[in-house]
């Protein structure tokens, strides 16, 4: 998975994308996972993205949307790849050809 959101990030790196956007993975007090993806000026900017929410419980629960020009992603300490594959998902199911 870090691999795939390595080579995202350099295709969308284009000279300028970067200088005012990015990614950012940050971690909840809770604890958890908070992640932020500028979409922006990427293919993905005007993607439609229906929001994913899961509660089982204060130990196990995620939720991701777009919101603001930015895909966001939180939950709890096991749900960094969930989040991340969840991203993924989307970004792969664009036709950007």
């Amino acid at each position: 998975m870090l691999k795939w959101i390595e080579n995202w990030y350099q295709s969308i790196c284009n000279g300028g994308w970067e200088h005012m956007y990015g990614i950012t993975i940050d971690t909840l007090d809770n604890p958890g996972w908070d992640v932020s993806i500028d979409i922006i000026d990427t293919y993905l900017e005007d993607v439609e993205f229906n929001k994913v929410r899961q509660y089982n419980d204060d130990n196990d629960w995620f939720i991701c949307e777009k919101k603001d020009g930015k895909f966001i992603g939180c939950g709890d300490a096991s749900k960094l790849e969930v989040i991340l594959g969840i991203f993924k998902e989307w970004a792969e199911s664009v036709d950007i050809d």
